[in-house]
């Protein structure tokens, strides 16, 4: 995670908490002097519009008053999906043995997207197998991660 968004989270994070919700994580996106703040929250009984709107407001709250972002931005509230982005270690654990899809910040291999079966975790790396070879990924290289639903 980023420093931007690993400083939002520390911010944040505790007033998701009391509310009732986890914090799985935080996207900055940038598009020119715009960007856009995403928090995925979850609850194990689901998320709702209803809880993201209310979410979205408690944090709106917090982030003017600390004002931790420079320029303009929308924030966004969701909830993770059947894509679900994976961020911490712990979250790559739950989705061993599923498949994932891996975005890169800096190319192995020739390329940045990984997209296949997580085999395991070890240490700091990530065991992938994408068409029967398997890949070795350092999780400190990961710039986006997602789980790909299979229906």
């Amino acid at each position: 995670m980023a420093k931007q968004e690993q400083q939002l989270m520390e911010l944040l994070a505790p007033t998701v908490s009391a509310a009732g919700f986890e914090l799985l994580g935080i996207e900055v996106l940038r598009a020119g002097k715009h960007s856009t703040v995403r928090l995925y929250i979850d609850h194990p009984d689901g998320v709702t519009v209803e809880h993201c709107a209310n979410i979205s407001r408690e944090v709106g709250a917090i982030l003017d008053v600390e004002d931790p972002i420079s320029h303009e931005y929308m924030l966004e509230v969701s909830s993770p999906g059947l894509d679900r982005p994976l961020f911490t270690p712990a979250h790559f654990a739950k989705a061993v043995g599923g498949k994932v899809e891996v975005k890169l910040a800096i190319p192995q291999d020739g390329r940045r997207k990984f997209k296949g079966q997580l085999l395991a975790i070890e240490q700091d790396m990530l065991v992938m197998e994408i068409d029967g070879k398997q890949f070795r990924l350092l999780m400190d290289n990961i710039e986006k991660a997602n789980i790909v639903p299979v229906f």
